[in-house]
């Protein structure tokens, strides 16, 4: 197989037993047969009169999954094959790819045939690792020694237009319908989106004119498709014309389609007119679905900021029988919460709940910093506690938030209750929740106990990083305890992990200055740059600044 993104040619060669390069160590291989890559894409085919190296038993033939770590045909006890098998499964599943295609050229090597769905993993890894010469060696010594699928070049096409290499990718199509694999809908999915995505929605129509005349039958399945990724891109006018140009010739769109042209209008800002296609979706013999007015309610309530019209929508929605889901509930909530109507967002998250719905997590996340912002920390508490209820785990995020309301209320105690608890539960404490109740206990005159979280981290695991250290280093500078910000910078320059940056050396240069003390500033500047840390405009300004106050 082969295939080729530019005007370079490559070589590629079918692996073979005693020159594979193993584990990366740069041995070349020696090849079974050679491919010449040029522009166009050529999987060459095996030549039956060639034989390999070494191969030592009759062709034998291997169907491998993650779960079988055996073969499936009878053969002779061979300890060499059975191991082989054993670390080609497992490199794959680890995620050794290299391993994996030393081990796939070994067996190959030995008579065995390799399996479509293994290959298939094998060329995704390497994809993702932007590994095309090894993606297409995979597929290289499928296509010679077994029989890919459709899955397999999928899997090819999908990685060349993720490289936005999109005529190689076409290239792969053609080259599949000549083995006598017709690429199916999920192939020409992945090409419409990596074109439209593009912008190239012209390119896209060609390709859907030519299969319309090649294959009615898979243009039929297809067109939905493409009707759908052109209106996601925004190419809605060619999605509208798309449509009425194929009506009249036998290709019918369903809810779905007319669902992507909504959506595609309500990105663009076409409010109005999907509108005016959603209303007129009854007379075409469809029902608005929950979809098609979830998506006409996010653009109402976000985009014009219309709660009216939006909760108008809702009730035509449910008397035309659509019953509201749990994303129509999260876009009433979050509005509500947009809005600063907090009690009616915790009131319809009750509801939502009472009706068993499925509740995102957003919203509650929405309604704890709401109340956060508003001063709210009872009812920020309450709606954590709700969220428990509920059976959410919160995140540190919420906690984070609620630390600092609490701090900013002045109900140190209380945070520090929370946290306690969640230390000693294990609970979902990161450096950041750290650095919040470091900072609470700092504002609030607990400075020994401020100091004493960095160790505590590291006791913890979790390693301290810039903001710790900036933020009790500010803190000392501005108590005037520079002789303790410096200890710990010092502290922080011996820190492999986490290093001083020019902010950090500017909060000490500000302190030092600030205080009269321009010949330890001086001597910082000088430990900066020594450090590799280069000074920007404010540690200048912080010198001058310092030459001045010292007169």
């Amino acid at each position: 197989m082969a295939i080729v993104s530019s005007s370079a040619e490559l070589l590629f060669p079918n692996p073979t037993g005693p020159g594979c390069l193993l584990f990366g160590n740069g041995t070349p291989l020696k090849p079974i047969t050679t491919y010449l890559l040029n522009s166009a894409v050529k999987f060459t085919n095996r030549n039956p009169n060639q034989k390999s190296y070494h191969r030592r038993n009759p062709l034998k033939v291997v169907k491998v999954s993650t779960e079988i770590s055996r073969p499936t045909h009878s053969q002779s006890p061979d300890f060499e094959d059975t191991h082989l098998l054993k670390h080609l499964l497992n490199s794959c599943k680890t995620g050794k790819y290299d391993d994996s295609l030393y081990f796939l050229e070994s067996m190959v090597n030995m008579g065995y045939v390799p399996d479509a769905f293994l290959c298939t993993k094998l060329i995704q890894g390497f994809f993702r690792r932007k590994n095309v010469n090894k993606a297409i060696r995979v597929m290289g010594i499928l296509e010679s020694y077994g029989e890919p699928n459709i899955s397999a070049y999928n899997a090819v096409i999908s990685g060349f237009c993720k490289l936005n290499q999109i005529e190689t990718a076409n290239e792969v199509m053609h080259r599949m319908k000549d083995r006598g694999v017709f690429p199916d809908v999920v192939a020409y999915g992945i090409m419409f989106n990596s074109i439209c995505t593009r912008g190239k929605v012209g390119l896209a129509l060609k390709m859907f004119d030519q299969l319309f005349e090649e294959d009615y039958e898979r243009a039929v399945n297809t067109y939905r498709v493409l009707v759908e990724e052109i209106s996601f891109s925004g190419g809605i006018n060619e999605a509208i014309k798309l449509l009425e140009e194929k009506l009249p010739r036998g290709l019918q769109p369903d809810m779905s389609t007319y669902n992507a042209i909504i959506k595609g209008m309500c990105r663009k800002g076409m409010i109005d007119v999907a509108f005016e296609l959603f209303r007129s979706l009854p007379e075409k013999g469809f029902k608005p679905d929950v979809f098609s007015n979830n998506t006409l309610l996010k653009a109402l309530l976000q985009q014009r900021k219309k709660w009216n019209d939006g909760e108008k929508l809702v009730r035509e929605m449910v008397s035309s029988g659509c019953d509201p889901n749990e994303v129509t509930y999260s876009h009433l909530i979050t509005s509500l919460c947009c809005d600063g109507k907090m009690d009616y967002a915790m009131n319809l998250l009750k509801l939502m709940v009472d009706k068993g719905l499925t509740t995102h997590k957003h919203s509650f996340d929405e309604l704890i910093s709401r109340f956060y912002k508003e001063g709210r920390v009872d009812m920020a508490i309450s709606a954590l506690d709700y969220m428990i209820s509920s059976g959410f785990e919160p995140t540190y995020v919420n906690y984070n938030t609620i630390f600092s309301a609490l701090g900013k209320n002045g109900n140190v105690d209380e945070a520090l209750e929370i946290f306690e608890m969640l230390r000693e539960t294990s609970g979902p404490l990161d450096v950041s929740s750290y650095n919040t109740i470091s900072s609470i206990l700092w504002k609030h005159g607990y400075k020994n106990r401020a100091l004493d979280m960095v160790s505590e981290m590291i006791n913890k695991g979790i390693d301290p990083n810039e903001i710790t250290y900036n933020l009790l280093i500010s803190h000392l500078c501005r108590d005037g305890m520079l002789d303790e910000a410096m200890e710990l910078l010092g502290e922080m320059e011996n820190n492999s992990v986490c290093s001083p940056t020019v902010i950090t050396y500017n909060i000490v240069l500000r302190g030092l200055s600030t205080a009269n003390r321009i010949d330890d500033a001086i001597e910082v500047l000088a430990q900066m740059v020594e450090k590799g840390c280069r000074p920007d405009e404010k540690s200048y300004v912080w010198m001058i600044k310092g030459f001045g106050y010292s007169g």
